[in-house]
């Protein structure tokens, strides 16, 4: 169990790469992995982004090279914008 930043950091990239390496290259995301894992390990941050067009716009939005995969850095955008979502959260309770 991770009690430090460092333990939470590598938590995150072992969680991306639990997702990464099920299809195609095995350090980038699919789209269907991509969706895997706001399905398995966000379901109630990202509720609004479980149907596939909402996927497939959030994906199109994280792709930033246009490579038809989300690598690790584009990915940390989500993360960056789950993290400020939550931070917020916690100010209005």
């Amino acid at each position: 169990m991770a009690t430090t930043l460092e333990g939470y950091l590598e938590g995150v990239i072992n969680v991306f790469h639990r997702y990464s390496v099920r299809v195609g290259h095995f350090d980038t995301l699919s789209n269907s992995e991509l969706k895997q894992l706001i399905t398995k390990e966000l379901p109630n941050i990202l509720k609004n982004t479980k149907d596939q067009a909402s996927i497939d716009k959030l994906f199109r939005e994280l792709d930033a090279d246009c490579d038809g995969q989300v690598n690790f850095r584009e990915f940390l955008i989500l993360l960056a914008r789950v993290l400020e979502t939550a931070h917020q959260h916690i100010h209005q309770n």
